[in-house]
């Protein structure tokens, strides 16, 4: 190893030529001469050289005296003595001070290199093991660099693809590409038919990511589309280019999205200081890893938003499939608890309203059958629309009559009320909206009491529905009652009170009961 600096520090000029000439220069080392101990202490302090040649005896300052400034100020030089009067006190002094050699004048060239690469031996190892430590230094700082970036890729990596809502999807990749880069700027770039789509962006200053939903010109994210490999462009190549738009970035790094051979994309990033150093490609391989991440999470989520779709759109037409035979608030209670306990068969309280089409007989055959069957949908449609309207089940409609139960199978507050409305309700639209001729009335009849509710029949024909005497009550008060009439039993008026209208028919013989049952009609709400 040659190329040293050593500082000749000798009052004599001979012997400085004589070093210079002889002895450094054929063995490449690089002198620094000094004519005293004063202006070689100030070199040394200035040149810090591997090594120095001191005379002892010289103007100024002698070379002990040098030594000692050097020991004062801790710098830290090996030192090889050059002297006329070398005696063993001398030596043991000057060594005690930090000299690493001793060597008397005259000297042969021989004698000076071997001291000199004696001297040098220790400087040169010393090199080398803090040149080592620094490479080690160096060699743990990146690869901890390494290990926190590869982190953090896999733990944005991880919570990229699990998003399945493109809308937050999108902001958060740009979020993972500026954290692993330490960027200030980027956008996201998705390829929509034929045009290039902002739907991510992050401006230098502002905190937040936004999404958005723009047409764009972006010559770097096209350029990553067309050749699919990332771009570096440095601040040499973006300085020209900045003097026209200065909103440019300093440095850039592109990455492009790829599905298998496709392209979908483009995921940019930027540094905005004036200092910006360019991108390393340990950069380029980081973005582009988490743009492979960010490509399959994209796709994954357009796949969940078009199976969600699929399934609400299939849901939707199941459940107006659904409402055709069932009740909407059996459908939600069947959705929302276990179906199976929803139809558990359970005894409670229900509110019953009863109804028959009177008059449709005389039409029977009088209308054409299809006649018949519009006027008697009509009719039943409006039946569905008021029982789902005021919170009731409607029953499975058999023939010209049918069921609506209150409370069941959800509870309900004031569910007697609920059925008197909705009876009331039922009367009023068939003669505001004339339905049918006018001798096409519902009798209609209420009761309330416990039943047994829930689903009743055999496996092919299960139908949720209520049963009991006090069911086959409201069904007889129905029986009786006549076209657009509505009957209640004592039960129902004892239930509501003041809050209705109602006129005693008296006590009638109903069928099914052994006792006479006190019937009311119905008039209004009070």
């Amino acid at each position: 190893m040659a190329g040293e600096v050593i500082l000749i520090v000798d009052d004599g000029r001979e012997s400085r030529d004589f070093i210079v000439d002889y002895i450094l220069k054929p063995n490449q080392f690089t002198p620094l001469i000094a004519r005293n101990g004063l202006e070689g202490l100030e070199m040394a302090r200035q040149h810090r050289p591997d090594l120095i040649l001191l005379d002892l005896q010289m103007p100024k300052m002698n070379g002990m005296q040098v030594l000692d400034a050097l020991n004062e100020e801790s710098i830290d030089i090996p030192v090889i003595l050059m002297t006329f009067h070398g005696n063993e006190e001398i030596a043991i002094e000057v060594f005690r001070k930090g000299v690493r050699d001793y060597v008397k004048k005259p000297y042969t060239v021989e004698e000076m290199v071997a001291a000199i690469e004696r001297s040098l031996s220790e400087v040169r190892l010393r090199k080398e093991k803090d040149a080592l430590t620094e490479r080690l230094i160096s060699a743990n700082t990146d690869l901890s660099q390494r290990i926190r970036e590869l982190n953090a890729l896999y733990n944005v990596g991880k919570s990229v693809t699990a998003l399945t809502s493109i809308d937050e999807l999108l902001p958060n990749i740009l979020r993972a590409a500026t954290e692993v880069t330490g960027t200030e700027e980027g956008s996201l770039h998705l390829i929509q038919g034929e045009e290039l789509i902002c739907r991510a962006i992050k401006q230098p200053d502002e905190s937040n990511i936004r999404a958005v939903y723009q047409a764009s010109k972006n010559r770097f994210a096209w350029h990553v589309i067309q050749h699919g490999q990332p771009l570096v462009v440095t601040p040499q190549e973006l300085a020209p280019l900045r003097q026209k738009n200065p909103a440019l970035p300093v440095a850039a790094l592109y990455s492009p999205l790829t599905l298998g051979s496709r392209v979908i994309g483009a995921l940019g990033v930027g540094n905005m200081r004036e200092n910006a150093q360019p991108f390393r490609k340990q950069d380029a391989a980081m973005l582009s890893a988490l743009s492979d991440y960010a490509a399959i999470a994209i796709e994954n989520a357009a796949n969940f938003a078009e199976l969600s779709q699929f399934k609400d759109q299939e849901m939707n037409s199941v459940l107006v499939s659904l409402e055709q035979v069932i009740s909407p608030n059996l459908i939600e209670r069947l959705l929302t608890d276990n179906p199976q306990e929803a139809l558990q068969p359970m005894r409670g309280e229900v509110s019953v309203l009863a109804v028959d089409l009177r008059g449709y007989p005389m039409l029977i055959d009088h209308v054409q059958p299809g006649q018949l069957v519009e006027l008697i949908n009509r009719h039943f449609s409006l039946l569905n629309d008021i029982a789902a309207e005021y919170g009731g089940t409607l029953d499975r409609v058999s023939g010209d009559g049918g069921l609506i139960f209150f409370n069941a199978p959800q509870s309900q507050a004031q569910h007697e009320f609920l059925a008197v409305e909705a009876a009331l309700q039922l009367q009023h639209r068939i003669e505001t909206n004339k339905l049918g001729p006018d001798s096409i009335r519902f009798g209609i009849g209420l009761h309330v009491g416990d039943a047994v509710i829930g689903a009743m029949g055999v496996l092919s024909g299960l139908n949720y529905t209520v049963a009991g005497k006090e069911v086959l009550l409201a069904r007889r008060l129905q029986e009786q009652a006549r076209p657009g009439q509505i009957l209640m039993s004592d039960q129902m008026v004892a239930r509501l009170g003041k809050r209705i209208q109602v006129n005693l028919l008296g006590e009638m013989a109903v069928r099914g009961q052994q006792a006479l049952v006190k019937v009311y009609e119905l008039l209004g709400l009070a």
